[in-house]
This record gives C-alpha cells, structure tokens and sequence, in this order.
C-alpha cells in the first residue's frame, strides 16, 4: 500500500530532480548537526527517498555517500541529484534496512543516517533496523536518526498527533515510535545516545557505540 504522505506528489525537475519540501526544510538543520559530530570517511544513508539530502550534505561534509533505498523507482531521482551536486555520491544501492542481515552484507560505516522513516514501518521491522545499526557502525562511528518521536507514549504537538493518527488509519501498525523505546533498543545494543531537538518538533538521535 502506497502511504499519503504530505510530500505525496512531489514536483519533479526535467533533469529527473524529485523537490521533496520537508527533505528541503530539514536539510539545513540535520547538515547542522552532522557537521557538529567530525564526522569523517563512508556514510550510509538509509531511505535515501529523493536523494535531496545526500546532494546538500556530501560535498560540505567531505564524506563518501553512500545512498540506498527499498524501492528503486527512487534511483533516477537520486542519480539525478548526485550528478546535480558533483560530489562523492555513489550510486544509490537497494537496501531494505528492515531485513535482518544486511549489516552484515554491506559491511561497517563510519557513519549511517536514517531520516524520517521510523514512524513509517511497523514496530517489528523497527525492531530489525534498530538491531542491525550496531552491527553496521565502524568503532568511533555515529548513527543518526532524525524524525518524530513519541514522548513517555505521547504526541507532544497537535500537529503529530494528527499525522500519527492519519498513519495509523492507512496502516494500523506503523506510526510514530516512542523515544524511550527506540532509545531501550538502542542502549540495550551498547550505544549510547544523545538527543537534540530539532525544528518542527523532530528529534536528532545520535547514536555511538559506548566504547567508543
């Protein structure tokens, strides 16, 4: 089932840019945060969707990005804007971060950004994702998942309560996760993770192995 999503029918360029507004909006501030981090070396972005952000944040970052994403129709948007922003973008590879085993396939990364995905699945294939991420970090690496959260079971803005609502109305087993929760997967992983709100009621969860 195809969700309805406010950037649902988004403008696509004649170059093959697909102009998502959020991805646009929150670009600024995620780029923000990332730069605060040192990050250096490969990134693996998951759900990669119109590959807008892998365009705005890899050439100032200086990393290798590597986009990937589940549904491939999203790869000519993608490649579009790699070869708008002619920086190391590498081609965007399928990935369903919601199967067990890929961190495995695909090795470790110096750092993964998840942006705006976790409210979209459902519970076990969250479950999944959350239990892979350790596993695909590099020692001294950072994973970064940015998104709305739920707060002690809670909407915390009329606004999120009426997308978590209409999400769950598509499809009663995806909406919007709680921070404790993913926060519980997470640190039983051995991570340890640092919070910073974000515009718009987001969250930026930073996410490093506790050795580290």
């Amino acid at each position: 089932m195809s969700l309805k999503l406010p950037d649902s029918g988004a403008e696509t360029l004649p170059d093959g840019r697909r102009m998502v507004a959020s991805a646009a909006r929150n670009a600024g501030p995620i780029l923000e945060v990332l730069q605060g981090l040192g990050l250096r070396g490969r990134l693996l972005e998951i759900a990669s969707g119109s590959g807008l952000h892998a365009a705005h944040m890899a050439g100032p970052l200086g990393l290798i990005w590597q986009p990937s994403d589940v549904d491939e129709t999203n790869f000519p948007s993608i490649r579009a804007w790699a070869a708008h922003a002619g920086v190391g973008i590498l081609p965007p590879v399928l990935l369903d971060a919601t199967q067990a085993g890929w961190a495995a396939r695909l090795g470790q990364w110096d750092a993964i950004v998840l942006t705006n995905l976790l409210h979209l699945i459902a519970e076990p294939a969250a479950k999944t994702l959350l239990a892979e991420l350790p596993k695909a970090l590099a020692p001294g690496g950072a994973a970064c998942l940015y998104g709305p959260f739920l707060r002690d079971g809670r909407a915390t803005s009329a606004g999120d309560a009426a997308f978590d609502a209409s999400l769950r109305a598509q499809d009663p087993a995806i909406g919007y996760k709680d921070l404790g929760w993913v926060g519980n997967r997470l640190a039983g992983a051995g991570m340890t993770v640092a919070i910073t709100a974000m515009p718009a009621n987001n969250l930026m969860l930073v996410a490093r192995h506790s050795h580290s």
